[in-house]
């Protein structure tokens, strides 16, 4: 290797470091948005029988299966990639079961409200809580707060009221939000849609 003069052999390792760790940096950070867009299952949870009268079905609400192998994820696809929106409610005895999340309380079916899947949710430490975000689906956009969690990485036990892991792609709105985006009342439950933050 040739130096410049007045160039020492430190500049030039320092240099030659620098490159190597932003060229190490770009790999991880391609690697890790990869891994988001796929968003590949992290485990499953066996399905266990429901105690008598332990899981609400409100909604079409699906009930574990004894020994169905559910699959769980603790991440989601960028939100450009279209979502799935679902029917919960968020009221007490609703079949969201406990106080959302975000504030610890129960929220009115008639409010425009979504609990978001764990990857989506958790976000920056949980960055959406109690933040609108607008969801486009049936030919119109609607604005919802997000007030809980959908949970992707667990399921089929009392704290998820016997519930399977929600999919990592799911927007599960109140009544309001279905109301809003105009879809007859017979096909609540399950829409192609997108969203964003607002």
């Amino acid at each position: 290797m040739q130096m410049k003069k007045g160039v020492s052999l430190n500049t030039y390792s320092s240099n030659y470091s620098l490159v190597l760790l932003n060229l190490l940096f770009a790999v991880l950070t391609c690697l890790e948005i990869a891994e988001a867009q796929n968003c590949d299952p992290s485990g499953q949870v066996v399905g266990t029988q429901p105690p008598p009268g332990k899981c609400n079905q409100e909604n079409n609400s699906q009930c574990c299966e004894q020994g169905k192998i559910y699959k769980t994820f603790t991440c989601s696809p960028h939100p450009a990639h279209p979502a799935v929106l679902t029917l919960n409610s968020f009221a007490p005895g609703g079949d969201g079961g406990a106080e959302s999340e975000c504030d610890g309380q129960f929220h009115d079916d008639n409010t425009p409200i979504v609990a978001l899947s764990t990857g989506w949710f958790k976000f920056s430490n949980k960055k959406r809580c109690l933040n609108n975000i607008a969801i486009t689906g049936n030919g119109r956009t609607v604005t919802a707060k997000v007030v809980d969690e959908c949970d992707s990485t667990r399921g089929c036990d009392e704290e998820h009221d016997y519930q399977p892991p929600c999919h990592n792609n799911i927007v599960d709105a109140s009544k309001a939000v279905w109301r809003a985006l105009g879809v007859p009342e017979e096909k609540w439950g399950h829409l192609h849609v997108t969203w964003v933050d607002a």
